[in-house]
């Protein structure tokens, strides 16, 4: 938001210095971002009269001019057709610069002096018009000896010229512009006024409401134009005015300035004037050439899908259903909110216009302008909100400016339909004590009721103290009880705050189970090399067909994203193999060949039950290269055993028991025998495998590259915090190895279940140590070596003792599975 402080200064009396004022509203939380200071861009143009004009003796469109400055008469050569005797006029004199670094020098034009020089606006800097010499007074016939004329700086400020006088300083063309941070809660300092509101409120000054004092002629409204409103959800008040006799014109400088110095351009005294109210009071207002509107109607409705629609920037705009318009009896004319039409612009020949002013759904604006690429200056304050009961207001006040700057004249009344009454906050309850128990110091309510007045707030005190609040329409930000005690402390001053230490109790942070699983898995992963990764979770579509989930998989419900930033990352992931891949594909690209790495995430799908995406948290791990670093005493590749371990140290640190890997589920992108799912107290938490060939072709790397991937929900479910102890045996183990002849189909977790379903209290621990096939083994049969190692906690084992127990082992092995003892 941009303003000039001469505007400021016609609602609110300032002292402050211009820099002061601003470190006084950035620390009230309108920040500041910069002061700027605008000055004249020409030097030595003086205010001077014409005292004679007569024809040049050489050339029929030039006049020979004696001007004067208030001590001495210049000789001037002009060919300007508007200048008269007793106009005062801008004399730039001999030495002067004008804009473009162009300086005047005493010359003969055609044989006669001219010592100086009338200038337009134009070639002042300061306006568009070319036609002729600037104007700063033309007095009445009669009164052309008038020496104290007055110019109009503000509409309720005017400035007695004085002959000779600096035009900067005449015009008061020197400016200082605040360009100012507007949060977007705070609408309502997307306008002058309410920046004064602020103002006023901060230095203890009182708001000077500008004049709404409208004469109106004795025809109604009613009998020259209507208003249906077919949408009063998206339009819930539209007011409209018929202003009739209006002269098309350049708005006078004042104005001009003013919306110069806010970035708005100029255009004529009509638009110039629904520009103008549009800053002042933040309520943007549209005036249509009423000669265009057939039938002299307003229609407020929905737009069909695909209507087709040409704006004033003269660009066709393809509507969809829900955008809302403005319509006379036969076509559209407006996009509700957001920008006219070219088809009832207002232009040089207009005299009648209708003048809209309304109140707009913001949702339906935000959605509107986003939907079409169009932010303008009336959709920036609509779809934050304007005051909904200022809207009449603002129609007066344009109305008015038009009757001063147009000669317009306002039909008798206003068109004023509300068929939906915007709701208003009222009695927001406010505590005394709370208000000083926010701040951190002790606040009377002498001193808070003065503040919320000051703010354009109703207070009313009940007995014991406390408040109810109402607060002005044009704040919308305010509704709870903690809108106001920020109120309180912004006018106050954040700084007059004193500084305390906060009394508060410590308590033990309670982490969450899951958290800190995860934390306890990153670090058993990373303490065993492996390096976390952090990937997006939205990816290509493509990855369902390049991994080969089968029709009805559940990775195949990807989330699709409403607006990707690319096709390459249009849904969302369902498997954490997606950015593990592609990070090692890049890798691979640059030479990076050995890779340990993992990732812990969300993964999502879709379920058409359900209104949300289901989310589920998973580990990731990939391993390809050599397992060591590649020194002279170490090179071998990785292979699905360094994986499968890395797993089983995490079920192992974790205390997880109930773990099993079985072959009984086959992942399409995974080698079939070189692969397993994961199955954790008889529930599937994942697979670990090779990924297969295929997928490796298709990503165009050659490499051997192992996977796993874990649902962390499952693991959270199993993992137990609580651990356990117990006194180390001081007697020795005893070791007996058997090799069994078993079929290859058998899994060897089935014998380690049987051996621990006997449940045999001096087994200390089974393992494989062997498994070997070929030579000397029967087709369809495999040996599979255990190593059982036995241990009393109170005594030493004697061979008796354990032979006894480990025979029992062993017929219970040959007896449920019918291996054969390998002699």
């Amino acid at each position: 938001m941009q303003v000039s402080l001469r505007w400021l200064e016609d609602y609110v009396d300032i002292e402050m210095e211009p820099e002061a004022l601003a470190e006084r509203l950035t620390m009230a939380g309108l920040e500041v971002e910069a002061v700027e200071r605008r000055s004249p861009s020409f030097s030595r143009v003086v205010v001077a009269k014409i005292l004679a004009l007569r024809p040049h003796p050489q050339a029929d469109r030039l006049s020979l001019c004696d001007v004067t400055d208030g001590t001495e008469v210049y000789p001037l050569v002009c060919g300007a057709p508007n200048i008269r005797v007793g106009d005062w006029v801008p004399l730039a004199k001999t030495g002067a610069i004008l804009p473009g670094g162009h300086t005047i020098q005493e010359t003969r034009i055609r044989g006669e002096l001219s010592t100086g020089m009338l200038c337009s606006e134009a070639e002042l800097g300061i306006g568009s018009d070319a036609s002729g010499v600037m104007i700063i007074f033309r007095p009445a016939a009669g009164d052309e000896q008038r020496t104290d004329p007055k110019f109009p700086l503000s509409e309720v400020c005017e400035k007695t010229l004085t002959l000779g006088e600096e035009l900067g300083e005449a015009l008061a063309l020197t400016e200082v512009i605040y360009t100012i941070s507007v949060t977007p809660n705070r609408a309502d300092c997307l306008s002058v006024l309410g920046l004064a509101w602020e103002i006023a409120a901060l230095t203890g000054k009182k708001i000077k409401p500008p004049a709404l004092d409208l004469w109106e002629s004795a025809e109604a409204v009613e009998s020259v134009a209507s208003v249906t409103i077919q949408d009063p959800d998206l339009c819930p008040h539209y007011t409209a005015r018929i202003i009739k006799d209006l002269e098309i014109k350049s708005s006078p400088l004042w104005v001009r300035l003013r919306l110069e110095g806010a970035g708005l351009r100029a255009i004529n005294n009509v638009v110039d004037a629904t520009n103008f109210v549009m800053l002042e009071m933040g309520q943007p207002l549209h005036a249509f050439d009423y000669r265009y509107l057939a039938e002299g109607r307003i229609v407020v409705r929905r737009s069909r899908e695909g209507e087709i629609f040409t704006t004033l920037d003269g660009k066709e705009r393809v509507l969809k259903s829900d955008t809302l318009l403005i319509c006379d009896g036969a076509k559209p004319v407006a996009i509700g909110g957001i920008m006219g039409g070219v088809n009832s612009e207002v232009k040089e020949d207009t005299e009648t216009v209708l003048l809209e002013s309304a109140y707009f759904n913001p949702l339906s604006i935000r959605i509107s302008a986003k939907s079409l690429g169009m932010s303008t200056d009336a959709s920036f304050r609509f779809e934050r909100g304007v005051d909904p009961e200022g809207v009449i207001r603002a129609q007066n006040r344009a109305a008015l400016l038009m009757a001063k700057l147009a000669g317009g004249v306002s039909c008798r009344g206003i068109i004023d339909q509300h068929p939906l009454q915007v709701e208003r906050v009222k009695n927001i309850p406010l505590r005394v004590k709370r208000v000083g128990a926010m701040v951190g110091a002790d606040m009377e309510v002498g001193e808070i009721v003065p503040i919320l007045k000051s703010l354009g707030m109703e207070v009313q005190c009940e007995e014991r103290g406390d408040c109810l609040v109402t607060p002005p329409t044009f704040r919308l930000d305010i509704a709870r009880e903690i809108d106001l005690i920020e109120e309180i402390v912004r006018i106050r001053g954040y700084d007059s705050i004193p500084a305390t230490i906060p009394v508060t109790v410590l308590k033990p942070a309670l982490g969450e189970r899951r958290k800190n699983l995860e934390e306890r898995v990153r670090g058993i992963l990373t303490g065993n090399g492996y390096s976390e990764i952090i990937t997006f979770s939205f990816v290509t579509p493509q990855w369902v067909d390049r991994l080969g989930f089968p029709e009805g998989d559940e990775r195949r419900k990807a989330v699709r994203i409403k607006n990707p930033l690319t096709e390459d990352q249009a849904v969302m992931r369902t498997t954490l193999l997606c950015g593990l891949l592609e990070t090692m594909k890049r890798n691979a690209y640059t030479g990076s060949l050995d890779l340990k790495i993992f990732e812990v995430g969300k993964v999502f799908s879709s379920l058409r039950e359900a209104a949300l995406p289901r989310e589920r948290n998973h580990l990731g791990c990939l391993l390809t290269g050599m397992q060591d670093d590649e020194q002279w005493h170490s090179q071998r590749p990785a292979d699905f055993y360094d994986l499968k371990g890395c797993a089983e140290s995490i079920f192992t640190d974790l205390k997880i028991g109930e773990v099993a890997f079985r072959p009984d589920r086959q992942e399409p992108f995974l080698h079939p025998g070189k692969s397993s799912s994961i199955i954790i107290g008889g529930q599937y938490a994942g697979f670990i495998g090779e990924v297969h060939r295929d997928v490796m072709e298709v990503m165009d790397v050659k490499a051997t590259v192992f996977v796993m991937e874990i649902d962390i929900d499952v693991l959270s479910e199993a993992f137990s915090r609580r651990v356990s102890y117990r006194e180390i045996s001081r007697y020795p183990s005893i070791t007996r190895d058997v090799a069994f002849l078993v079929s290859k189909e058998l899994d060897a977790d089935k014998m380690l279940n049987f051996v621990h379903e006997n449940g045999e209290e001096l087994l200390e621990k089974v393992c494989i140590f062997d498994v070997y096939e070929g030579k000397g083994i029967p087709e369809g049969l495999r040996s599979l070596g255990l190593r059982f190692n036995y241990r009393s906690a109170s005594k030493t084992l004697t061979d008796e003792e354990i032979t006894k127990v480990h025979s029992g082992i062993v017929e219970r092995i040959v007896h449920l599975t019918g291996a054969r003892i390998r002699g």
